[in-house]
């Protein structure tokens, strides 16, 4: 919990502050089994931060210990961002000022992310331009699909061009479940991923989780990268507005923990309309509407997008050392990430920069909120400043 309260700055900062927390203040790790949980879950798709928290504790206490590390890490900005969804609209004549420097704020953000991300994952003749074709692609044929098809082909061609040599042998983890367990986790990973676009159909809720379910399942970088695959499902389905997408987004980076809680936001937020197909099977928690919002809508989302990173450390954990040595894996995954950067370029120029920057003033601010992170202010101070100032000046 402590963490999930002082973890400001984004997964790479998370990674520190796991480091300092378990390897050199509690010693429950040494730095090569760190190292080594640290390049499982940023091979797997989802939140890596998350995903470093919850291996950790299954290390150390099982999967209840699993839980309670997820439960700590997460829970205090998610409540934070609730109430930011609940009580937005009552700031007054102000709300639209605040809300437009929010916006603002995510500009610098996602910007500042893609530059990160370019120097690292793609910044050579083969995967530069595997990330350019994918914004490209991404723009001609916005949605949810296009972005998989891309990661697909990706995969493809970074097995093919990408070969490296492989790293050093991992260190041997011992993990306290079952590869039967394992194995369970990989079928129902994608069981739930098959079979919620069918379940949808029956149940509000259940249309919730699976949105929420697949943006957690398909995104490969974590943090940022989230931002395409969230937008696609609920502001293109009608739930969510862009101006609110992307103020939850800016307030956002004001609170610590993982990015993913921004789902717990957008479950608050979802509009709901009335419940008129004769096919679906309405929630009686959500009396008559589609789909479920307020605190059961963002329970649903926070758990939805979070639950691949539980199956997926569960059932890789196991055979990490196997796939460690895989050369092909390996070269398919640095074709993927390079595809990511691709995709996280085409959400910062649209919808994040189109629908921001709206004049020059504008771009100012971005700029001037861009200089702030670059100076390494907390994130949270900028967010505040900004949407402080455009509260005043809109």
């Amino acid at each position: 919990m402590r963490l999930g309260l002082t973890s400001f700055g984004g997964p790479i900062a998370h990674l520190g502050y796991f480091r300092s927390e378990y390897v050199t203040r509690r010693r429950w790790l040494d730095e090569g089994m760190y190292a080594e949980i640290v390049a499982l879950c940023q091979s797997l798709p989802g939140p890596t931060s998350s995903e470093v928290g919850i291996a950790i504790g299954l290390l150390r206490a099982g999967p209840l210990g699993a839980f309670l590390a997820w439960l700590g890490f997460t829970l205090p900005s998610a409540i934070a961002l609730v109430l930011f969804a609940l009580f937005v609209d009552r700031l007054g004549d102000q709300a639209a000022g605040w809300i437009h420097g929010l916006k603002l704020v995510a500009v610098a953000v996602v910007a500042l992310a893609v530059w990160s991300m370019a120097r690292g994952l793609a910044w050579d003749v083969l995967r530069g331009p595997i990330a350019l074709a994918a914004a490209a692609v991404v723009l001609l044929f916005p949605g949810a699909w296009t972005q998989i098809a891309v990661l697909v082909v990706a995969a493809v061609i970074g097995w093919v061009l990408l070969r490296a040599p492989l790293p050093a042998a991992p260190v041997h983890l011992a993990v306290p479940i079952s590869r039967r367990t394992a194995t369970t986790c990989a079928a129902l990973f994608v069981a739930l991923l098959l079979l919620l676009p069918v379940v949808r159909l029956a149940s509000p809720a259940a249309a919730l989780f699976d949105s929420f379910y697949r943006s957690g399942a398909l995104v490969f970088g974590g943090g940022h990268v989230v931002l395409p695959l969230l937008h696609a499902e609920v502001v293109r389905s009608g739930w969510v507005t862009d101006e609110r997408f992307l103020a939850g987004y800016g307030a956002a980076q004001a609170v610590p923990g993982p990015l993913f809680t921004f789902a717990a936001y957008l479950g608050a937020v979802i509009a709901p309309s009335p419940c008129s197909n004769p096919l679906v099977l309405c929630d009686l928690f959500s009396g008559n509407s589609w789909p479920p919002n307020g605190p059961l809508g963002a329970t649903v989302a926070l758990i939805a997008i979070f639950l691949p990173a539980f199956l997926l450390v569960f059932a890789a954990l196991p055979s990490w050392g196997a796939l460690r040595k895989r050369a092909d894996a390996q070269a398919a995954l640095r074709g993927i990430n390079a595809a990511v950067v691709g995709i996280l370029l085409a959400a910062l120029i649209t919808p994040v920069a189109t629908s921001a920057l709206r004049a020059p003033v504008d771009v100012a601010f971005a700029l001037g909120a861009l200089a702030m992170l670059l100076g390494k202010l907390p994130p949270w101070f900028v967010v505040i400043t900004i949407a402080a100032i455009a509260s005043v000046l809109r």
